[in-house]
Formats: structure tokens, C-alpha cells, sequence
């Protein structure tokens, strides 16, 4: 049966939808939500309904969907790049774009917003425009990352700093 909901999934709502990673009564959720009461229409991948995004065409996603876990806040103006096997988890905040100081009414340009490959990205975590987060990198629930950092580093607090340096990731990635 759920072979059967994928197909219908990939059919109407795209490749995204039809992630078998994903359990299918979660998908069909989703989809719900999404395509048919229009909550996050814009975003086509399948995302938690209290989540919110801007510009999320600005969004390069890896193998994961960045929002499915619930109330993310994820600002793309400035753009995100998210790698393989990102994980993210509640109440995460991703800001690409910061007001000048000095004329709050005007947006400051930045980079965008980088996160590498096999990253885990705690409950309530803050980033910050312009932040690039090496592979491997682990960010502590609560967290306010405001700088880069290399990868294999697990980081933590606020402002986030380096808490122990990881062996490589050897886990799968999904």
C-alpha cells in the first residue's frame, strides 16, 4: 500500500513527497497540509506546517528537508546551502539576512548561509547570516552560532565555540 501512496505522491506533488526514508502517513500529511490547505505551498519539499520560510527558492537542500521538524523559523533572502544528511531539529532558526545598524528600515547583504554535509543541528539552534559550518559539524540544542567553524567540532552556547573536536562521521548517510 504505501508503495502505492509514494507513486501518487511523486505524481502530484513531486520527487520530494515521495521520500521513502519518510513513513508514507507522514507524507500524506504533509502533503495535506502543503498542497491542499496551502500552508508552505511555495516550498516543494514536505515540511512541518508550523514552520515558516521566506524566499525558500533560495534554498539549496541536500538529501534531508530542512523545516519538517516543527516551528523552524528559515530566512533565505541572503540564500542556504544545506549538505547531505543535514539534520535538523525544533524550534530551529536559520537567518541568512540581518538589518544594517545603522538604518534598521534597510537589509544588510551577506553570504549565505553554509552547512556541510552529515551536520546535526540541535532544538532552539540560531544561525546567523554569512555562517559556514564545516562537515561533521555537531551544534549544541540552544545554541546561537554567529561565526564559521571547520568541521568534525561538536559547538555549543552563546555565542556557540568549539566544545570537543569529533572523529569523522561514519555513520550512513540518508
Amino acid at each position: 500500500m504505501s508503495k502505492l501512496i509514494y507513486f501518487f505522491l511523486r505524481i502530484l506533488a513531486g520527487p520530494a513527497f515521495a521520500d521513502e526514508k519518510f513513513p508514507a502517513d507522514k507524507m500524506l500529511k504533509h502533503f495535506f497540509y502543503q498542497k491542499i490547505l496551502r500552508k508552505n505551498a511555495r516550498v516543494p519539499w514536505p515540511v512541518h506546517p508550523t514552520s515558516v520560510f521566506k524566499s525558500p527558492e533560495k534554498i539549496r537542500r541536500g538529501t534531508r528537508c530542512p523545516g519538517l521538524a516543527p516551528f523552524c523559523y528559515i530566512d533565505a533572502r541572503n540564500g542556504i546551502i544545506i549538505g547531505r544528511n543535514t539534520w535538523i531539529g525544533p524550534r530551529v532558526s536559520l537567518i541568512s539576512m540581518n538589518h544594517d545598524i545603522n538604518d534598521y528600515t534597510q537589509y544588510s547583504p551577506s553570504p549565505p548561509i553554509k552547512i556541510g554535509d552529515n551536520c546535526w543541528i540541535g532544538a532552539g539552534v540560531i544561525i546567523t547570516a554569512g555562517v559556514e559550518l564545516g562537515e561533521h559539524t555537531v551544534v549544541a540544542a540552544g545554541s546561537v552560532v554567529t561565526k564559521s567553524f571547520d568541521g568534525d567540532v561538536l559547538i555549543g552556547g552563546v555565542p556557540a565555540k568549539i566544545i570537543k573536536k569529533l572523529e569523522q562521521y561514519k555513520g550512513e548517510e540518508l
